[in-house]
Order: C-alpha cells, then structure tokens, then sequence
C-alpha cells in the first residue's frame, strides 16, 4: 500500500507557534495514514530531486526569509502535482520578500485590527465540501486582513470592521477566511484561522483544516 507522504516545515516567529502547530499537522496527518516528515530547517528545500516525491508540504513558517532556489523548488513541485496546504501566518506570512510564494500561496496577510482581541464571525459558505455542514460560529482571535489573489475559491469568510481603525472608512467588507486555489497540476488550500495551537481546540477550525489538508494531497 502507497503511503502518502508529506512535508511538514516550521520555524520563523515563536508567537504563532510553530513547533506546537506542526505537530497539529503531524498528529492529523498520521491518523489518516500518511508518512510525515518533519522539519525545523529551510535547507529540506535545497534540492528539487529530494522533496518532488512529496504528495503535500504543510508550512508553518512566519516572517522568514527563503532562498531564491529554495522558493523556486517548492513551487516548481506543486505546480507538479503536490498540494500545499496551511493556515494563518505559517502559510500566508511566511515569506513577504518573495512574491513567487505569495503568488502561489494565493495570499498575504497585512493587518490583523484589534490582534489577538478582535471577535468576529466566521460565515460559511454551504455546498462545498470544506465547510457546507459547519454552522458559521463565533471566534476571539487574530481576524486577518489579507491582500487575496483573485482566482482564490472561498469557503468561508469573515466581515470587516469589527475593530476601529482607518480601514473602517470603507463600511463593510467581506474577507475570505478559507480559500482554495490551483497552481499547475498542484492544489493549494489555506485557512487564515490558527493564531496559535490553541485555536485548533475549537472543532471547526481543526475539522476545516483536516478536510484541506487530505483535499490538497497529490
């Protein structure tokens, strides 16, 4: 029997941490049959020969710097077939000198107004199979605004202002909060739910980000 194998990175800024949230994904990964491997280093990323036989890379890095050949790899194996799968600040603020990866990420965060304070609804999208079944619920956490590529699908979303600042002047916006995009042969999947390990205690948050990840897989 194939086992399919993923890629798990973390590293970068310890506030969304990281080593815990990995784990998350290791633990979620394994129960549904896959070989994981785990790693706290960019350098698994130097050469494209050893991760194109990965089925999935899950990042869990936050405001790091990645090589040139490095980016070049990873995004050269997706649009080969591998999915890439994350959530928040690991996936979507990983890299902000490097536009290939938010190119193919499909986002970037730029604020989140009130941090970590802000509650805010998340509304689901029905008829999709990552949040058709969930109720929309509640959330105290960081409510990312993020700068989104406009060939995302989105599952779930969230509306702006809940917390006053100078984007209030625009009245109302929708933000995704769950999306999906293709690059190449490969699927991309991203839930900006996740500040830290602690936001996967809430089931939906963990639910969604179990179905993206087995969703994304090669």
């Amino acid at each position: 029997i194939y086992m399919k194998k993923a890629l798990v990175f973390y590293g970068g800024w310890d506030g969304h941490t990281p080593v815990e949230t990995a784990n998350i994904y290791q633990e979620i990964l394994e129960k549904n049959g896959y070989e994981v491997t785990m790693s706290d280093t960019l350098s698994v990323l130097d050469n494209y020969d050893d991760i194109k036989e990965y089925d999935l890379f899950v990042p869990m890095w936050t405001m790091g710097e990645i090589g040139k050949e490095q980016c070049q790899n990873i995004c050269m194996a997706v649009e080969n077939g591998a999915g890439i799968a994350g959530c928040h600040g690991g996936m979507c603020d990983s890299f902000r000198n490097h536009t290939n990866w938010q190119f193919m990420t499909g986002a970037q965060w730029v604020a989140h107004p009130g941090n970590d304070k802000a509650t805010y609804t998340v509304n689901m999208k029905k008829c999709n199979p990552f949040t058709g079944d969930l109720d929309d619920f509640t959330y105290t956490g960081e409510q990312y605004y993020i700068h989104v590529d406009p060939a995302i699908n989105v599952y779930a979303t969230t509306d702006f202002p809940t917390v006053d600042g100078p984007h209030a002047a625009n009245g109302k916006v929708t933000m995704p909060v769950v999306f999906t995009k293709l690059w190449g042969k490969g699927k991309v999947f991203y839930s900006s739910m996740g500040h830290t390990f602690r936001d996967f205690d809430i089931p939906q948050v963990k639910t969604i980000m179990e179905r993206g990840l087995l969703w994304a897989t090669r």
